[in-house]
């Protein structure tokens, strides 16, 4: 690992989905999830951690300090069972808060996602809990979009005595174009391992970054549809409290539509103030 990052960033990741689902409802019969007040397209944080989860564990594999906690087919009681092992704590017997702590630097240690986006894992063997440097907001699209509902057909059928009937018909879920903005913030004072950080290093920030603009790259399926990240700005701070409130760097990325109904990236226009960036802010452009 490398040396904990020491400044403060936010940023604005500008994504775009063509015939494509970008985050189902389980609630809403697995449709587009949308704010039904105002009809703008939702992508909560979780999807967009899974991908970025999913990145890095391609990018990585399950090399040293780059295993992934929240992982499918994983319990993640077992990830704790192994940091017990690791520091020499039995299950059964009454743990220290001295050693729940040591468990918790193991799996800051071990787990890039843990140490990235934190975890509670005081389930099972005692953990502890972890506040990660790096938060989401839920990404919101640019303009109101139409949830289209497609009728296709199935031309077999699975069991054998149902050959002779007729076939099955489905749906399939998608929006036929949105540009969706994503926000976040990276707090360096959470990352500073000797004040019980995670210890998320600039190695750790450059996987991140790699991830945002990469992840649909490696996601593609049928059911999202054409998915793209278009533009990443990143606005790094002096130090590590930040030189300016984040909402007013929010302010300075504006994107404007300029076709009606807009169907590609480029019916939108995306400008950056950038003689309005407070001074002990850089702006970073990744895409």
């Amino acid at each position: 690992m490398t040396t904990p990052i020491k400044n403060r960033y936010e940023f604005v990741l500008l994504y775009d989905v063509e015939n494509g689902n970008p985050n189902g409802d389980p609630d809403a019969g697995n449709m587009p999830r949308i704010d039904p007040e105002t009809g703008y397209g939702i992508v909560t944080d979780v999807c967009l951690k899974r991908k970025i989860r999913n990145y890095a564990e391609l990018v990585k594999g399950d090399s040293t300090g780059y295993r992934i906690y929240v992982k499918e087919g994983i319990p993640l009681n077992q990830n704790h069972a192994e940091a017990y092992v690791a520091i020499g704590a039995k299950s059964k017997d009454k743990v220290s808060a001295a050693q729940v702590n040591e468990a918790r630097q193991w799996m800051c240690a071990n787990f890039f996602d843990v140490r990235t986006f934190g975890a509670v894992m005081s389930t099972g063997d005692n953990c502890g809990q972890v506040r990660g440097p790096i938060q989401i907001n839920f990404s919101r699209s640019i303009d109101p979009i139409v949830q289209q509902e497609v009728t296709i057909t199935r031309q077999t059928v699975t069991k054998i005595e149902d050959a002779e009937k007729e076939r099955t018909m489905g749906r399939n879920h998608l929006v036929p174009y949105g540009l969706y903005r994503a926000e976040g913030y990276i707090y360096a004072k959470l990352a500073n391992a000797e004040a019980k950080g995670t210890g998320f290093s600039e190695e750790d920030l450059e996987l991140f970054w790699d991830a945002l603009v990469n992840m649909f790259e490696h996601d593609h399926s049928a059911a999202r549809g054409k998915m793209a990240a278009r533009r990443l700005f990143i606005f790094k701070h002096k130090d590590e409290l930040g030189n300016a409130p984040s909402h007013k760097l929010f302010e300075l990325v504006r994107v404007e539509k300029c076709a009606n109904p807009p169907r590609r990236f480029a019916d939108y226009e995306v400008t950056i103030d950038k003689v309005g960036v407070p001074e002990g802010v850089e702006l970073i452009e990744k895409l």
